[in-house]
């Protein structure tokens, strides 16, 4: 009798490298297509609620400094905007030092152009460190 040779087989193998790819391919796709606006404006990003045991005075006192940061080259001016107004890095500091003599806490939003060279907001963040206000906010328009 002879001996029946049995024939392995290998089963069929399937290979991942292209279903990785693929698969890279359309994170990147959805990454690079991705708006800003759209992740922004699907957050939840409620302000808290004031707080209930601060003092009323305390509570009247805050103030929203606002500070715009633009492009000196572009446009007059050294580049900073103070509740609008145009203002010298000067000016600028004054500006804050008076409002830090009033309330150290008061908010103070930056918001830069696109176009604003980051030596711009960072004497503006200089000035507001140097008067101890602790409480700001950055963003570009």
């Amino acid at each position: 009798m002879a001996k029946e040779k049995k024939v392995q087989s290998e089963g069929v193998k399937l290979d991942m490298t292209p279903m990785i790819d693929v698969v890279f391919q359309l994170i990147i796709f959805f990454v690079v297509t991705l708006k800003q606006e759209d992740v922004l404006s699907k957050l939840d990003a409620m302000a808290p609620a004031p707080d209930p045991n601060a003092k009323p005075e305390e509570q009247e006192n805050l103030t929203l400094i606002t500070i715009d940061i633009y492009n000196p080259a572009k446009n007059a001016g050294e580049g900073f905007l103070f509740n609008k107004r145009a203002v010298t890095l000067k000016q600028l500091d004054d500006e804050i030092k008076r409002a830090a003599r009033n309330n150290k806490n008061s908010s103070v939003l930056l918001r830069c152009t696109k176009d604003s060279p980051h030596s711009v907001l960072i004497k503006a963040l200089d000035v507001c460190a140097k008067h101890g206000m602790t409480k700001l906010a950055i963003f570009s328009i």
